[in-house]
């Protein structure tokens, strides 16, 4: 019989494909918010782009670093928007963001060292420290506190071990967006450890409440940050998979080592799409995060009104993470809302042991859904 390694066996099947598997298997129409896809198009002008460089032969390799214009047009774009400053040269464009963390921790967290991943947090963290023979720490946040970045916590958790913390912020799936300060007090000590920040922005451009400001921004220690971006979430281009890390020039330089031997480049259609979505019209952009903003309150509102529901309003992000008075685990409670109201929510306890009794809803749906699936909640919610 032939057995996978420890580090494979050692990874579990994100609890989010668990409810989306369910939903793909049942024989009926379900209200689904448990996937973090932006329901809109890709804006035109993006899809045609690609369309032209597939008819005009632009369907090669690229450089494992990517297309120069692409690099060009992400340290541009970070700089305008965020206030992140990288030459061009910094970044290696990836098959979106999870590769980009993937080849983050790589090249960060050695063989039994620690990954600080600060929580409720998304899942593929725990999974990508156990491939790089690390170990995932979890490191909860309060939930009193609104899940914000406690940074004596996690300062209190570094040790001589620490590789890398994740901070992701807007959230996933808090919709928290941390404050300049704790993440000063998060990078200063990883400097002192010589360890990394690992910043997922990948929501940045969706922040509602202030001006979104990178992390390598924020702090006198931009050569202990590493940023990850990606183009699914702002542009809608999920299914394009194009994403980049970014960060001190010698690192970015070793991960392309991995990059080239994993996945060679991002795909060199889907990277001209990528130029026209950063260089071309915004309108589109602009649109989509109106209809977010719009959907946010809607969530928020309604949340405040119901009985047995509450949950942090998310400063960005497209999720709210509700605490629901049902009985049950978080995927016993998920599996019920299925079962008995047609309503697919992701399972809080796959985001750590922070989530545990809660359920991440995914507000990248429409008005009209939203408002079916939190009457639904709010039914199962009296019904108990």
């Amino acid at each position: 019989m032939v057995t996978p390694t420890e580090r494979v066996r050692a990874c579990e099947r994100s609890k989010i494909r668990v409810m989306f598997d369910l939903a793909e298997a049942a024989d009926r129409d379900l209200i689904r918010l448990e996937v973090g896809e932006p329901d809109f198009d890709t804006p035109a002008h993006v899809v045609e782009a690609a369309a032209d460089a597939a008819r005009n032969g632009q369907t090669h390799y690229t450089s494992n670093a990517g297309l120069q214009e692409l690099r060009d047009a992400i340290a541009t774009t970070l700089h305008r928007d965020y206030e992140i400053e990288y030459d061009p040269d910094q970044f290696t464009v990836t098959n979106g963001g999870m590769e980009a963390l993937h080849l983050a921790v790589l090249s960060t967290v050695e063989k039994g060292a620690e990954l600080l991943i600060p929580s409720p947090a998304w899942p593929n963290y725990w999974t990508q420290a156990r491939l790089a023979d690390g170990v995932p720490v979890e490191v909860p946040m309060a939930e009193a506190e609104g899940y914000a970045l406690d940074a004596e916590n996690v300062v209190d958790r570094m040790s001589d071990d620490t590789g890398a913390v994740i901070l992701c912020s807007p959230s996933n799936p808090t919709g928290q967006v941390y404050d300049p300060e704790p993440i000063r007090e998060v990078v200063e000590a990883a400097a002192e450890h010589d360890a990394y920040v690992i910043a997922d922005e990948v929501y940045l451009g969706l922040v509602y409440d202030r001006d979104p400001v990178g992390i390598a921004a924020l702090t006198g220690h931009p050569d202990h940050v590493l940023t990850v971006g990606s183009c699914s979430k702002t542009y809608a281009m999920t299914g394009w998979r194009v994403g980049w890390l970014g960060g001190p020039a010698e690192l970015v330089d070793e991960a392309t080592k991995i990059h080239e031997s994993t996945t060679a480049c991002a795909g060199s259609v889907a990277q001209h799409a990528a130029i026209a979505a950063l260089t071309g019209p915004q309108e589109p952009v602009e649109e989509m995060y109106d209809a977010f903003a719009e959907r946010r309150a809607y969530v928020a509102d309604r949340v405040a009104e119901m009985e047995g529901v509450s949950c942090p309003t998310p400063n960005g992000a497209f999720y709210a993470f509700l605490n629901v008075d049902l009985p049950g685990s978080s995927l016993a409670i998920a599996k019920r809302l299925l079962r008995e109201q047609d309503v697919v929510l992701a399972p809080g306890n796959g985001f750590g042991e922070a989530g545990e009794g809660k359920l991440r809803l995914s507000f990248a749906s429409s008005l009209e859904d939203l408002e079916t699936g939190l009457d639904g909640i709010e039914r199962a919610v009296q019904q108990a």
